[in-house]
């Protein structure tokens, strides 16, 4: 029987008719898109969703179809200029077919899930298509059933596909009519010529505010020399920390080859992760990192290997110290290992993490990004390769905060597998309703003892649910 749709999911479903609308990729896309190398330097994000049951095909089909109509960026494709003097565009794909990107299979497991996963997650995009892949698995036990979904940085990082999915997801399991629908628009075509020429007109028509503000900008140096220099040393110094590896690269998490991809999932009830991170005077996010720290400690025990500190890839926020604001830098920091007390492990872990806001030179990537872009691919790969990488990355990323369906199956998990830029492994913890889950990609050439890592990740995770 169809119901009206819940206020809720008609203002839900109204932001996703406008999400991501731009009509470029962005300096930091462009840069990512052009020097991607998958999968050693990948940019591809797969989400893993886990479904009380199996949803009716037909339905789950035209769910589908729907949400690619409202979102207009899930049926169109990048288009490069033949010279990188403008940004890659968005264009339609007027070749659009929904059943190139969503096929169904059935599965024996929940690990044959997963194991399915990161294969589909290795396998390049065809780069002259929509940048995302669905595949609905069934036959799991108990008549459940997991969505994949593969999707490109470009078309959107982790946060925002755990925020596109959770627009599009209904709040209720019956079928609901009246949905919102999209705005009948002309197409959207771009031809990578015109997009050469037209960069290169608007570079020449900005050529005198460009010699202008350069000229400026050598005259307030001019006037206080000492002052210059010293600001342009202190960055540079930032920099040069930045970029340095902040720990020694561990023995036990090398070498790796970044081509082999296996994925991990975890569960853990969010209350206690938040008050063990409460307790240390931390976040969520330092939890997770913690959290992460603690499975590594276990693993070098258990390989009787003595390593003090790892480096680990971060999110920093760019807005405030409290972590609140929503403009956000990567950087690296040293987790300590000794630390046995998941509360003294968060505290740590927030003390290294506050120490990054006097950096100057978080962004530095972001400001380079433009510059770079001009420049042939390999250069900017060849930048991305040249900055240390941690052995693990950890990112968390809020999910829905309560039930949400997809065509009448209850979404019982979802867990976020980023891709592995030089690391072992990385780790994105997503918030689902009462939930933590945990998704872990690693590096398979990089860790001997698979099954040990996972054993010492799940061990670690009980641990804060123990902590009183």
């Amino acid at each position: 029987m169809a119901v009206i749709v819940s206020a809720e999911d008609f203002e839900r479903w109204g932001g996703a008719a406008t999400w991501s609308t731009g009509s470029e990729l962005t300096p930091m896309q462009a840069l990512l898109w052009r020097s991607e190398r998958h999968p050693v330097q990948s940019s591809t994000s797969t989400v893993v969703i886990d479904l009380d049951r199996a949803p009716d095909w037909e339905r789950f089909v035209a769910a589908t179809d729907w949400g690619t109509r409202l979102v207009r960026r899930l049926r169109q494709r990048v288009v490069d200029p033949v010279a990188p003097t403008a940004p890659p565009t968005w264009a339609d794909d007027p070749t659009f077919d929904l059943a190139y990107h969503l096929r169904r299979e059935r599965v024996a497991d929940r690990d044959e899930v997963l194991a399915q996963a990161a294969q589909i997650a290795l396998r390049p995009f065809d780069r002259s298509r929509p940048l995302w892949e669905g595949v609905l698995f069934e036959g799991l036990d108990g008549a459940g059933a997991a969505y994949v979904l593969k999707i490109h940085h470009a078309l959107a990082d982790p946060l925002g596909t755990v925020q596109l999915l959770s627009m599009l997801q209904s709040g209720r399991r019956g079928h609901t009519a009246r949905k919102p629908l999209a705005d009948d628009v002309a197409p959207v075509i771009a031809d990578p010529v015109e997009l050469a020429v037209s960069g290169l007109r608007a570079d020449v028509a900005a050529l005198p505010e460009s010699a202008a503000t350069a000229l400026r900008n050598l005259g307030h140096a001019a006037t206080r020399p000492q002052a210059a220099v010293a600001s342009a040393l202190r960055y540079g110094a930032s920099v040069r920390r930045l970029v340095t590896r902040s720990a020694p690269a561990s023995p036990e998490l090398g070498p790796r080859t970044g081509r082999s991809w296996t994925f991990l999932t975890f569960d853990a009830p969010l209350e206690p992760v938040r008050a063990v991170a409460r307790r240390g005077g931390g976040t969520l996010d330092d939890a997770a990192v913690a959290i992460v720290l603690g499975g590594l400690r276990r693993y070098h025990a258990r390989r009787d290997s003595l390593v003090l500190e790892v480096p680990v890839g971060v999110r920093v926020s760019l807005d405030r110290a409290d972590d609140l604001g929503n403009r956000f830098a990567g950087a690296l920091i040293s987790g300590p290992l000794p630390i046995d007390d998941p509360v003294d492990r968060v505290a740590a872990v927030r003390g290294e993490i506050l120490s990054l806001h006097t950096e100057r030179a978080l962004t530095v990537l972001d400001a380079a990004a433009p510059a770079l872009n001009r420049l042939p691919a390999f250069v900017g790969a060849s930048a991305l390769r040249s900055a240390a990488v941690p052995d693990a990355f950890v990112l968390t990323l809020p999910g829905p905060p309560r039930k949400r369906f997809m065509a009448g199956a209850e979404v019982r998990g979802m867990y976020v597998l980023g891709p592995l830029p030089g690391a072992a492994l990385t780790a994105c913890l997503v918030t689902v309703g009462d939930t933590a889950c945990l998704g872990v990609n690693v590096d398979a050439s990089a860790v001997a003892d698979l099954a040990g890592l996972e054993q010492c990740l799940a061990e670690e995770i009980a641990a804060f649910r123990l902590v009183e």
